[in-house]
């Protein structure tokens, strides 16, 4: 009798330990104090025959992809993927899933894109956010905030194009994407206007060499002033469409 009431004790002692245990490890604060959504909501209420163009997936090898839209329907958050170069490159749905979950870096450019809409992120900007927070973790994806998205809901302001038809936002330099890409090794290069290349640019140079070396572009990203500049995490999750060159994409990001 007595042994079998040491073992019920015995017994017992232990489920209110790992009880205890169990709740230590459920009530402990989670490393992070926030999400930020970095997506434009799409409006599904618009049927495809109201828009003018509503092909949105062209490859990147059409000078004007991306950028004859009709309205704000027609700029959703998107992935590119390699494969719109060549065939034997990543789809969407190949994207390795440890590129799609990365470290976040945001740089500021809205007082340069203020003062010239075809402004082009330099080396100089990354060399002067490095100069502030160290340098870039490698394997980072990395965001330009340019202020473009307050012009989301304007298709004209947005698109931004001239008498002539051409457009106007700010982009990516070829030399600053070959820095990231080269140099610190980023899987991921997002901006938040239709392009990570400038509206002027007439070979979208800059989305060529990033897919080229693998590297994902994310355009018209959403809330970039609510992201962290640094230390933060971002989860880029696209539609998984087997054979798909380009879609919508929800991007998260996790703020420490």
């Amino acid at each position: 009798m007595r042994f079998r009431t040491f073992i019920v004790g015995l017994v017992l002692s232990l489920v209110v330990f790992l009880f205890a245990q169990r709740r230590r490890t459920v009530t402990q604060p989670s490393t992070f104090r926030g999400v930020v959504d970095l997506t434009h909501v799409i409006d599904l209420s618009i049927r495809p025959s109201d828009l003018k163009d509503s092909s949105s997936a062209r490859p990147i090898t059409d000078k004007n992809s991306a950028r004859d839209h009709s309205g704000p329907e027609q700029f959703p958050t998107q992935i590119d993927a390699p494969s719109q170069l060549a065939h034997s490159l990543w789809t969407v749905d190949q994207i390795p899933d440890e590129r799609l979950i990365a470290s976040l870096v945001v740089i500021d450019v809205r007082q340069q894109a203020k003062n010239n809409q075809d402004y082009q992120i330099s080396v100089h900007d990354i060399a002067r956010w490095e100069r502030e927070h160290g340098q870039m973790p490698l394997g980072a994806v990395v965001m330009a905030r340019t202020g473009w998205d307050s012009r989301w809901h304007s298709p004209a302001q947005y698109r931004n194009a001239d008498s002539n038809g051409v457009q106007h936002f700010p982009g990516y330099s070829e030399d600053a994407a070959k820095f990231l890409v080269e140099g610190r090794n980023v899987v991921g290069l997002g901006i938040d206007t239709p392009s990570v290349d400038n509206g002027a640019s007439k070979d979208l140079a800059v989305g060529r060499y990033t897919m080229a070396h693998s590297v994902y572009p994310l355009d018209n990203v959403a809330n970039l002033d609510r992201a962290p500049e640094v230390n933060g995490v971002v989860i880029v999750a696209p539609e998984k469409v087997a054979g798909s060159s380009r879609g919508p994409v929800r991007i998260m990001a996790l703020v420490r």
